[in-house]
C-alpha cells in the first residue's frame, strides 16, 4: 500500500500540528483532573462531546480532506476532527501525544447479519430511520447465532506499521493498538436483528425463548472476550463511551502492558430498548447476564440512552461499576439521590437543544445548571455528554457556543 507524496505531507503536517497541541501542559491538568473525577474525588464536573453531526461543521475548510488513498483519509479525518476540536470543541479533551494506529486483525460478526428498511430524511446525514425484520422467530433461528472469530494478521501488522513510520517518524510517535473498549450490548443486537417490538412482546409471552436466546449470546461475547485476549488486543483507550477513561486503576497489578487482560480494562454496556421494562425484568433478562460479562473487567461504565434513574438499586450489583448514564429522560433529582458519592452521575444533557429553529442558549444553561445543582446537593461526581448530535440545523456556531456555556457551568 504505497503512499504518495503528497498524502504523506498532508498527513505530516497535520501530526506537526497535532504533536504541538499534545505537548501543551493543558494536557496533563486534564489528564488529573479526569483521574480524579473517575477516582470518585472530582476537582469539578467534567465536560465532554461526541458523536457530532460533522457533515454540518465543516468550516473554513478546516475538514476538507485532502489525502486521496483511503487508508491516509481515515488518519487524516481523525487528525482534522481533534484538531477542530481542540478549536472549537474543547471542553475537557486531551490529546494524546501519538499517531494511533488500527492493528492488523479482523472480527467475523454473529452469524446475523441486519434486515431492515431505512428511511432517509437528509441524505448528507448518517443518521436515518429503521425498520427490522425478525430473524431470531423460532428456537431453529437460534442456531444462526455464532462466536465471532478474531484474526491477527502479523505480516500486514508489520507492514502497516512501516508505514506508519514512514509517514510520521520525526513528527508523532506512532502507537499500533487493538480494539476499542470491550461492550456488552446484546439488546442493541436483538433490536437489529427482530425489531423492537416483537422481541419487548417475547419477554412477556415467550420468557424461556428469550433467555435461551441470551444465554447463547453471553455465550458468544464470552468467546469474543477469550480471543481478543488471548491475541494482545485488548487496550485502555483514553475514552469509555464518549467520556474521558483516564484512571490510577488500571491496569491491575501484574499486567503487561503489551498483552494486557480483561482485568486490565474498562468495559462498557448497555440496555437501550429497556427504557420500558421494569427493574425486575431488566435484572432478570439483561444484567443476569451482563454481570458475568461484567466480571472479567476492572471497571465498568453502564448505561446509554435508556433512563436508570429507577434502576440504580439493581446497578449496585454489577462488579466494579464507575460511572451510571443519566439520560435526557431521567428525573435529575431522583438519580442524584440514589447515586450520592457511589458512582459517577455521567449526563447525557438533550441534543435536541441544537436542533430546534430557534437556538436558546438560556434555556441550555438553565438545564445544565439545574444537573448541576442537584449533584451538588448529593454529592454525586458530575460529568456532562452530549452526544448523538445528529444536527445542529447547520449552524455550528451553536456547538461552539454550547461548549463554551457547559464549561461556564462546570467551572463556577
Amino acid at each position: 500500500m504505497p503512499v504518495s507524496r503528497q498524502d504523506r505531507a498532508v498527513l505530516r503536517e497535520l501530526g506537526r500540528q497535532y504533536a504541538e497541541i499534545a505537548a501543551l501542559p493543558d494536557q496533563q491538568r486534564t489528564i488529573a483532573l479526569w483521574k480524579a473525577h473517575n477516582g470518585l474525588k472530582p476537582v469539578r464536573p467534567m465536560v465532554t462531546i461526541d458523536q457530532v453531526a460533522w457533515h454540518e461543521m465543516n468550516v473554513n475548510d478546516e475538514l476538507t480532506l485532502r489525502a486521496t488513498e483511503p487508508w491516509c483519509r481515515e488518519i487524516e479525518t481523525h487528525l482534522r476532527r481533534t484538531l477542530y476540536g481542540w478549536r472549537h470543541l474543547r471542553v475537557d479533551m486531551v490529546v494524546e501525544p501519538a499517531a494511533d494506529i488500527r492493528k492488523a486483525f479482523s472480527v467475523t460478526g454473529f452469524g446475523i447479519e441486519v434486515d431492515e428498511d431505512v428511511a432517509v430524511s437528509d441524505p448528507k446525514n448518517d443518521v436515518v430511520g429503521h425498520f427490522y425484520h425478525d430473524q431470531l422467530r423460532t428456537e431453529a433461528d437460534l442456531a444462526k447465532i455464532r462466536t465471532p472469530q478474531v484474526t491477527f494478521d502479523a505480516a500486514a501488522n508489520a507492514r502497516t506499521e512501516e508505514l506508519a513510520h514512514e509517514i510520521f517518524d520525526g513528527v508523532l510517535p506512532v502507537r499500533m493498538r487493538g480494539t476499542g473498549y470491550p461492550m456488552f450490548a446484546p439488546w442493541d443486537q436483538l433490536s437489529m436483528w427482530r425489531g423492537v417490538q416483537n422481541v419487548l412482546f417475547d419477554l412477556a409471552d415467550r420468557p424461556e425463548f428469550v433467555h435461551r436466546i441470551m444465554a447463547r449470546l453471553l455465550e458468544a461475547h464470552l468467546g469474543l472476550l477469550d480471543q481478543l485476549e488471548a491475541l494482545g488486543l485488548l487496550e485502555n483507550w483514553p475514552r469509555i463511551h464518549c467520556t474521558g477513561a483516564h484512571t490510577d486503576e488500571l491496569p491491575a497489578a501484574g499486567a503487561d502492558p503489551a498483552r494486557l487482560r480483561a482485568r486490565d480494562v474498562w468495559a462498557f454496556g448497555q440496555a437501550q430498548m429497556f427504557s420500558t421494562v421494569s427493574p425486575a425484568m431488566h435484572d432478570e433478562f439483561e444484567l443476569a447476564y451482563a454481570k458475568q460479562w461484567y466480571d472479567r473487567f476492572g471497571l465498568i461504565y453502564y448505561g446509554c440512552c435508556e433512563p436508570l434513574d429507577q434502576k440504580i438499586a439493581i446497578i449496585r450489583r454489577i462488579p466494579r461499576v464507575r460511572k451510571i448514564s443519566m439520560s435526557p429522560w431521567v428525573d435529575i433529582e431522583r438519580g442524584a439521590s440514589q447515586i450520592g458519592r457511589d458512582f459517577v452521575f455521567s449526563r447525557k444533557p438533550n441534543p435536541a437543544f441544537l436542533a430546534r429553529d430557534q437556538w436558546d442558549p438560556a434555556g441550555v444553561e438553565a438545564d445544565l445548571r439545574a444537573t448541576r445543582d442537584a449533584c451538588r446537593r448529593h454529592g454525586c461526581p458530575l460529568e456532562f455528554i452530549l452526544k448523538d448530535i445528529s444536527t445542529v440545523h447547520y449552524e455550528p456556531q451553536r456547538l461552539w457556543q454550547w461548549a463554551e456555556i457547559a464549561m461556564r457551568v462546570a467551572k463556577e
